[in-house]
């Protein structure tokens, strides 16, 4: 039985890829999303076709049981999930404060920090009875710099990092490795800076700082980092790290 690295927000982007790391290493990737099923039986397919073994599913991660029903007939039916990576984004934009919906903030909220509660509830604590385990969670520059216009990203993102270290002094001692991955820059993904974008500014961007210029994080570069982390020793654990291009300034020199 192959160790099972569990995905949340597997799309074109860092999910998706991280995926075809973990499975290209030896693991069954379990890729969701709430969203294209024709994009998902692709990543699945092209994980097969590689060699490497994977499921996908749709998943809403805003409705009720939906997380936890995945968890268990995953580890029921498929295997013991080693490696989560939480990969929900909650981004919506620059939005000024009076053009910030509640049901938009609420939003934020359910998705960068309610999903990663119910996993971590559905998920740390057999990581703990097996006495082992990661738990890898991307993050974004608003979980440690509030910006104007990012009111709920911001507050989702900031909320995230905090329950990153609380899950961390709770189950960390307990052989769970709890990682926040700070993305400080764009990524060169389609579903995610592609649709943000659009179709024409984002090809422009490509052209002007992306592909040979490696000024835009690249997901397959990522995931060699992602997968570094899940097989750190436990003498020296990484909490948390950031990730960006290059060419690109830190959040703190800003």
């Amino acid at each position: 039985m192959k160790p099972v690295c569990f995905v949340m927000g597997a799309g074109a982007g860092i999910g998706g890829t991280v995926g075809k790391k973990f499975a290209a290493e030896g693991y069954h990737s379990v890729l969701c999303r709430r969203s294209d099923q024709d994009g998902l039986d692709k990543l699945v397919g092209d994980i097969k076709a590689d060699g490497g073994d994977a499921s996908g599913y749709l998943l809403n991660a805003v409705e009720e049981n939906t997380i936890e029903d995945r968890v268990a007939a995953v580890e029921s039916e498929i295997g013991p999930i080693e490696v989560v990576l939480f990969n929900l984004g909650a981004q919506i934009g620059d939005r000024p404060l009076a053009d910030t919906t509640y049901k938009q903030f609420e939003l934020g909220w359910r998705m960068a920090n309610f999903a990663l509660f119910r996993i971590a509830k559905s998920v740390c604590p057999r990581m703990e009875e097996r006495g082992h385990g990661t738990f890898l969670v991307t993050s974004a520059t608003a979980a440690v710099r509030g910006n104007a216009g990012q009111h709920s990203h911001a507050a989702a993102m900031g909320g995230r990092r905090m329950l990153c270290q609380t899950l961390n002094a709770e189950f960390s001692p307990k052989g769970v490795h709890i990682a926040h991955i700070l993305v400080d820059g764009a990524v060169d993904a389609p579903d995610t800076l592609g649709k943000l974008l659009g179709e024409e500014s984002y090809q422009k961007l490509r052209e002007t700082r992306g592909m040979e210029h490696d000024g835009l994080l690249l997901p397959s570069k990522m995931a060699e980092t992602y997968y570094h982390l899940s097989q750190q020793h436990r003498s020296a654990w990484t909490h948390e790290l950031d990730l960006r291009a290059f060419s690109d300034r830190p959040w703190w020199n800003h």
